[in-house]
């Protein structure tokens, strides 16, 4: 469990250096210009590790599959090898599926406005104000992109329901809550995880105005890295007990 969150972790950090880093710069400087080799290199590591991130959870449930049904084995079928083959499957898989969409828009020679109207090189952004032929890009996006969401989410979605058949089998009730907490960490993140995508791919195609696409992805970008070691540290006792000392000190002041 703790390879797999570490791997997280290094994928949370990349992705907020990918990105606030430019905010910074531009709040410092009040440049607004981006070349296009550094746009293309930000659109390039900023979705491949979104993608690196949902096959990370993938892995990570299938680790908890193995962990609450097949506990005595869990040393056994989760070993160095197993771990080391599911991290190098989802961190290559997240890089190499990019390339045709960098590839694509890199040449589109034709563009309505040289403003983006996003604080971040997206794919979506870039398509909406260029005025060459997309339906590659569009291809790409469906096949790599949404594919790889939903796939993953599907794989997750079905490891789970073998978890709540194998906890529902468990005869004691502080066993079956064990198990619980043990996948709700793991929930947790993969809801926000995957509603902050679709807030900012699905809802912002039809409500889409300057602000919320911004508002959307900056939830996706700061949020959300932000958000998940704050939820696995909820595992800590040392953590859970500061965290009921200040709710405490808190509830007392109001």
């Amino acid at each position: 469990m703790y390879f797999f969150l570490s791997n997280l972790s290094v994928i949370d950090i990349f992705s907020s250096t990918t990105t606030l880093h430019r905010i910074f710069v531009i709040f410092t400087t009040h440049n607004h210009m981006i070349s296009t080799s550094a746009c293309l290199t930000q659109l390039y590591f900023f979705s491949s590790l979104t993608g690196n991130e949902s096959s990370i959870l993938t892995a990570m449930s299938v680790d908890r599959y193995v962990a609450i049904c097949r506990p005595l084995h869990y040393n056994i079928i989760m070993g160095r090898r197993l771990c080391g083959l599911l991290a190098s499957v989802s961190w290559g898989f997240g890089f190499i599926e990019m390339v045709p969409t960098v590839v694509f828009i890199s040449r589109f020679n034709c563009y309505t406005t040289r403003e983006i109207n996003h604080y971040l090189c997206d794919a979506l952004p870039i398509r909406d104000i260029t005025c060459s032929d997309t339906s590659l890009l569009d291809l790409c996006i469906l096949l790599f992109g949404n594919m790889n969401i939903f796939t993953s989410l599907l794989l997750i979605n079905t490891t789970y329901v073998f978890i709540i058949q194998c906890i529902l089998r468990i005869r004691s009730s502080s066993g079956r809550r064990k198990a619980f907490y043990t996948c709700s960490l793991h929930i947790m993140v993969v809801v926000i995880f995957y509603s902050s995508l679709f807030l900012q791919y699905v809802v912002s195609i039809f409500w889409s105005t300057k602000g919320s696409n911004i508002i959307f992805s900056l939830f996706n970008t700061a949020v959300v890295p932000m958000m998940n070691p704050l939820i696995y540290s909820l595992k800590n006792k040392d953590v859970k007990s500061a965290l009921q000392r200040q709710l405490n000190f808190l509830s007392k002041m109001y």
